[in-house]
């Protein structure tokens, strides 16, 4: 006998608006949506609280997180998996794009070796083993100022489930550091470098900009297509960093840096995505644009956990507090970024659409999760 789900006596939040009502889903489908206060038998009673669409996430490096949780610590890469996996799905994403960087540099002290190729395959061996909680995709961060790049991204191919590619230069003084000194900081934290260590990494990652810059820009715009991935922008600046993306057709820029470079993107038809981090804190780490402006000026369309993973609904309530609507404001982190993966059948409290559903309601300002459901099955 097919399961059956009732979401009833619920706030449930459709693209546009918010209704009274319930959701129904029948095995891993959404089949009817109701308005009214009633609760059939064998229906969760929700008490009013609120029912959105499962949080869909682009940019995570909560898995790298897991296997490293300290510098020089290899965590079991199953455990750190299983564990990310969990994490998410109990802080309401459903679906979420694994950001992994591929682009290597091969000496040993320079701590930067590659991982992502064996990391995904044993992603991939726990998803077939139906080990994992909610829906897993790869996010390839592609980084220009390195040495392997392009063989890296050779070991990927279609069935792969890549479905974002991102460009990143982190060469030092432009994009998101700008500042050296931010650029100092976060290295030295990361890494363990000291003084002198830094210098030297400062003046490779100029060396490999130069060495292979253009080549891997070219390689990684060929290898999103080979996926049939969606290409992504990094840390864009300028105006005309923008216009070279959008050469590329790039669609979707992450994180850009200043209001010039987002007012940019929206020219351009290039959605902006922005940190929940960056919201909530009140601004970038980095020192750059903060997301609030970009939201109050009406340029911001998508939002990332980036390293946070609870601060994604959270960050979504913000925004609906922001411009004086919930729906829009979830809409950053469900609908808005599904479309701009090409992910047609999430994102929206729609009949036939998966069941990939949250349950939450308001304490003191903050969403607490109550219930989460990945194609009807609950899985916190």
């Amino acid at each position: 006998m097919t399961e059956e789900l009732i979401l009833a006596n619920a706030t449930v939040v459709l693209a546009d608006e918010t209704i009274h009502g319930s959701v129904k889903c029948v095995g891993e489908t959404i089949t009817d949506i109701a308005e009214g206060t009633s609760v059939p038998a064998g229906a969760i009673d929700c008490e009013g609280d609120i029912v959105s669409p499962g949080l869909v996430e682009l940019h995570t490096d909560n898995l790298e997180r897991h296997i490293q949780p300290r510098p020089k610590v290899d965590w079991p890469h199953a455990a750190a998996i299983i564990a990310h996996d969990a994490e998410l799905a109990g802080t309401g994403i459903t679906t979420v794009f694994d950001a992994l960087r591929v682009g290597s540099v091969r000496r040993e002290e320079a701590n930067y070796a590659k991982y992502a190729r064996g990391l995904a395959s044993e992603l991939w061996e726990l998803r077939e083993a139906d080990a994992l909680k909610i829906s897993h995709f790869l996010h390839l961060r592609a980084e220009v100022c390195s040495e392997t790049l392009v063989e890296e991204l050779d070991e990927f191919g279609a069935e792969d489930r890549v479905g974002l590619v991102s460009l990143m230069d982190h060469t030092p003084g432009q994009r998101q550091f700008r500042d050296v000194t931010k650029l100092e900081a976060y290295v030295k934290g990361k890494h363990g470098f000291d003084d002198a260590g830094f210098q030297r990494h400062i003046a490779e990652l100029k060396e490999m900009r130069e060495l292979y810059g253009e080549k891997h820009e070219a390689e990684t715009v060929k290898a999103a297509k080979r996926f049939g991935a969606v290409l992504a922008s990094h840390d864009d600046t300028t105006e005309e960093q923008v216009g070279v993306s959008a050469g590329y057709g790039i669609r979707l820029a992450e994180f850009p840096t200043t209001v010039e470079a987002a007012r940019a993107c929206h020219n351009h038809d290039i959605k902006v995505m922005m940190g929940a981090p960056n919201l909530i804190r009140g601004g970038s780490h980095s020192g750059n644009v903060a997301a609030k402006e970009l939201a109050d000026l009406e340029l911001l369309d998508i939002v990332s956990s980036d390293y946070v993973p609870a601060a994604l609904l959270m960050s979504a309530v913000m925004l609906g507090d922001i411009w004086g609507d919930l729906a829009r404001g979830l809409s950053t982190v469900t609908s808005a970024p599904a479309d701009a993966v090409r992910l047609l059948d999430r994102g929206r409290i729609e009949i036939g659409k998966r069941g990939d559903l949250i349950r939450f309601r308001m304490r003191g300002g903050t969403p607490a999760l109550r219930g989460v459901w990945s194609r009807s099955h609950r899985v916190a």
